[in-house]
């Protein structure tokens, strides 16, 4: 597979590697973002104009990609402002306090809670319905915002996604891409996904614990509960509106019912993604609009307006930073060709699969080196933010590496694992930001958090799978 690189592609490195830099470092990369975009749009275009268009272009791009997101967090922010302000999200989490006891048994409990949602709808709209309900009893029992955000993050878009064993979206693009059959890539990929969640998960939650017990964050159940109502979301002040105990206690009963037969419905009708997210974004609105007259009566029709104009300033005042990264990054993808008319040679299959592919040319063929390179091939392909594009090339080039039959669904496990964890959801920013919002946490501190557990999870997976093959 011989792959002509420009530069436009090593510019594009060049930045990666700049942003990841800052990043690391803590700082804002915007303007990095933006000076990247420039740059690519003068290198495609080949004018100063087209160059500062592409700015505002991209930017409307990563809008349109991000989107339905933006409304799902949006949605679900405003209908838990008017379960907080009424108290029905008390009266609601009530009866789960008495299984979530403790810090500990919050992680895990919403981890796996989330992973097996995560395995049947996919972890975006998981997100919406295990972080409405259960976000709230881990913050009362001492876990901080940030390790629920861990937990989801990890077992959802981590555990979940790279392994995708019931919707088997990933398997089936590696495998084909591979040209072997689905069921020897999920079954090759089982030890690698249990020993990478084994190992993010357990080394996340020991550093979590570690920085509880330092007081790095807070463990304080009282000063958490407090946070979360005041807060989560949007960090404006809560105004109790009064709602008698019987209409709390029957929309606390409904609410869960609700959300259940949204599950159902899911799963009868076969709904995932998109059309997942978006059964559960109408049910939150109409949730909404029901508790909303219950408690405010004459004026309800108004402040079922505000309550949805307060949830999406919070949802664009989370996603604005992210804009600009994100709209630098899917030009390492279609953006390129939509925005720029296609200024990559011909056979290219977008600046970062093409990287992806001229690194698994510069090694040698064998099974250590083959294993190794699939595992940077899939994170690097991953870096566009979304754990699909680039999977199919990984399969593709696992083929190439593969010394015999049996390697073969090894490494394109290993590589949709890699791809995945990467831009599916645990360390770039705008991918893992579902999880970040509903929790209330920067996603570019949840991406901090999770890069040493990731990164050691990957490496100990790529050794298993060097034994494997």
């Amino acid at each position: 597979m011989n792959i002509q690189l420009t530069a436009l592609h090593y510019v594009y490195l060049a930045f990666i590697i700049l942003i990841i830099a800052v990043m690391i470092r803590r700082r804002d990369t915007t303007i990095i973002c933006v000076a990247g975009i420039m740059t690519i749009g003068l290198l495609a275009t080949e004018t100063l104009s087209g160059s500062v268009a592409g700015i505002f272009s991209s930017f409307i791009y990563a809008t349109k990609e991000l989107l339905s997101t933006i409304f799902i967090i949006s949605i679900i922010v405003a209908m838990s402002r008017v379960l907080i302000r009424t108290g029905i999200n008390e009266v609601m989490v009530t009866p789960v306090t008495r299984f979530i006891r403790s810090p500990q048994v919050a992680y895990w409990g919403i981890g796996l809670i989330m992973m097996v949602v995560s395995l049947f709808f996919w972890p975006s709209p998981a997100v919406a319905l295990v972080g409405a309900v259960l976000l709230p009893v881990a913050v009362r029992v001492g876990l901080p915002p940030i390790g629920a955000a861990i937990a989801m993050n990890l077992f959802g878009h981590g555990i979940a996604l790279s392994g995708d064993y019931i919707i088997q979206g990933a398997p089936k693009l590696t495998a084909d891409a591979a040209g072997i059959p689905v069921t020897s890539v999920m079954t090759a990929s089982i030890p690698l996904v249990i020993v990478m969640g084994t190992v993010s998960t357990l080394t996340a939650f020991w550093m979590l614990r570690q920085e509880m017990k330092s007081g790095t964050v807070t463990t304080d159940p009282s000063s958490s509960s407090e946070a979360v109502s005041t807060s989560l979301p949007g960090n404006l002040p809560v105004e109790r509106q009064a709602l008698s105990p019987r209409l709390q206690k029957v929309f606390a009963l409904l609410i869960p019912l609700l959300f259940a037969v949204d599950v159902i419905l899911m799963f009868v009708l076969k709904l995932q993604g998109g059309d997942a997210t978006a059964l559960i974004g109408g049910t939150a609105v109409v949730i909404l609009i029901a508790v909303t007259l219950a408690a405010h009566r004459h004026a309800g029709p108004e402040e079922t307006t505000n309550y949805l104009i307060e949830g999406f300033q919070f949802g664009f005042k989370v996603f604005g930073p992210v804009i600009p990264i994100a709209a630098f990054f899917y030009l390492g993808d279609a953006a390129i060709t939509e925005l720029f008319h296609n200024p990559l040679p011909e056979g290219s299959h977008g600046i970062v699969n093409d990287l992806g592919v001229a690194l698994a040319g510069l090694v040698p063929l064998n099974g250590t080196v083959g294993a190794i390179t699939m595992t940077v091939t899939g994170a690097v392909t991953g870096m566009d933010g979304s754990g699909f594009s680039g999977i199919s090339l990984v399969g593709s080039i696992a083929s190439m590496f593969a010394g015999s039959a049996d390697s073969a669904p090894v490494l394109t496990a290993l590589g949709q694992v890699a791809a995945i964890w990467v831009g599916g959801g645990t360390l770039i920013p705008w991918a893992l930001i579902p999880a970040a919002a509903i929790c209330g946490v920067s996603p570019f501190e949840l991406a901090r958090r999770n890069l040493k557990p990731v990164l050691l999870g990957l490496a100990v997976t790529t050794i298993v799978a060097i034994f494997l093959i």
